[in-house]
C-alpha cells in the first residue's frame, strides 16, 4: 500500500480497501451496530445512514472512514479523526472505531485498515495513532500487541454525556 493520500484503492485478495464514499453509509452503519452487538451495548446506536453521510461527506467532514469491500459488501471499516498533541505540536490520528465482520476476520482485513491509517499519519508527519479498546476484549488486544501497540496503563478516559452534558454546559 503506497501513497495513502492518492485514496487509491488497495486490492485484498477478492476484497478492496478503499477510502469511504457517498453510498456507503448503510454498509458502515451495519458494521458500526454490529460492533454494538459484539460490545454488549446493542441498544446505543442512535446513528442513521443520513447523519453518517452529513458526517463523512459533508461540507467540511471532521470524520473519515476507511473500508473493506468484497461482493458489493462492507464487510469492515475503521472510522477516525484526527487529534492534537500539545506536547510534540503535531495532529495524530485517533480510531474512534475499527470493525471486522465476524465472517471476515483472519484475512488480513484489520491489519491492512490499520496499515493504511498508519501510512496516512507518516505520510503527514503525524506524532501518533491511537485508540481505545475495552479491557475484557482481550483477542483484541492480543492483535495489537502483535503490531506494535502498547497499552496507555496509567490513562482512564474520561467522559461527560447526556444530563451530566447538559448540566455542565449550563454551569450546574
Amino acid at each position: 500500500m503506497t501513497n495513502p493520500d492518492n485514496d487509491s484503492p488497495v486490492q485484498l485478495g477478492d476484497a478492496v480497501l478503499r477510502r469511504a464514499r457517498p453510498g456507503d453509509e448503510t454498509g458502515i452503519l451495519a458494521c458500526i451496530q454490529a460492533l454494538a452487538d459484539y460490545e454488549r451495548e446493542p441498544d446505543a446506536v442512535t446513528n442513521t445512514p443520513e447523519a453518517l453521510a452529513a458526517t463523512l461527506f459533508g461540507e467540511s467532514p471532521s470524520v473519515f472512514a476507511h473500508v473493506v469491500e468484497k461482493g458489493g459488501d462492507i464487510v469492515a471499516i475503521a472510522i477516525w479523526f484526527l487529534n492534537y498533541s500539545t506536547w510534540n505540536g503535531t495532529n495524530g490520528i485517533y480510531l474512534e472505531d475499527l470493525f471486522v465482520k465476524e465472517s471476515e476476520r483472519r484475512n488480513g482485513f484489520g491489519r491492512a485498515l490499520l496499515q493504511r491509517l498508519a501510512q496516512i499519519a507518516v505520510a503527514r508527519g503525524y506524532g501518533r495513532f491511537e485508540w481505545s479498546v475495552l479491557d475484557w476484549n482481550a483477542p483484541s488486544i492480543a492483535f495489537y500487541r502483535s503490531i506494535g501497540a502498547v497499552g496507555m496503563e496509567e490513562w482512564t478516559v474520561q467522559r461527560v454525556t447526556g444530563d451530566a452534558l447538559t448540566a455542565l454546559a449550563a454551569g450546574r
